[in-house]
């Protein structure tokens, strides 16, 4: 039985990702996709899985996602998902639809938060303010 590893993130989420032979069950945290809420979210999920077509009903997909918001932790799933489903077919077909529809799917965001500066209160930029007069 072929088991294929795959990890995506997106800014605090991380998921990871394992796909194996099956039926194209797909859970994400131990519940079924079908049952994922927001629906924006669930859809975003879907997107590699619509892509690969045939490839994806042939494998079982587990996702483990944790940390970060609800849509950063839905990216981070969609990355991860491309990512396995890729490497699992090592078809270049697949990887270049992939690449075409949207970079993101198998390309990761590597922004982050500025962290906050010493001595200064509030966000990372902010300045305390001065008076001239």
């Amino acid at each position: 039985m072929k088991i294929v590893s795959a990890s995506g993130k997106r800014k605090r989420a991380i998921a990871r990702v394992t796909l194996r032979q099956g039926k194209g069950i797909i859970r994400i945290n131990n519940a079924l996709l079908e049952n994922y809420s927001p629906e924006l979210s669930k859809m975003k999920i879907m997107e590699p899985i619509l892509l690969a077509g045939d490839s994806a009903g042939k494998v079982d997909i587990d996702v483990s996602v944790s940390g970060g918001g609800v849509t950063s932790q839905a990216e981070a799933s969609r990355l991860g998902i491309a990512k396995g489903l890729s490497e699992f077919s090592k078809s270049d077909k697949l990887k270049k639809a992939f690449l075409e529809y949207d970079r993101s799917l198998l390309v990761a965001d590597v922004r982050r938060k500025e962290t906050r500066k010493p001595n200064r209160h509030g966000k990372a930029r902010a300045k305390r303010q001065k008076s001239y007069r």
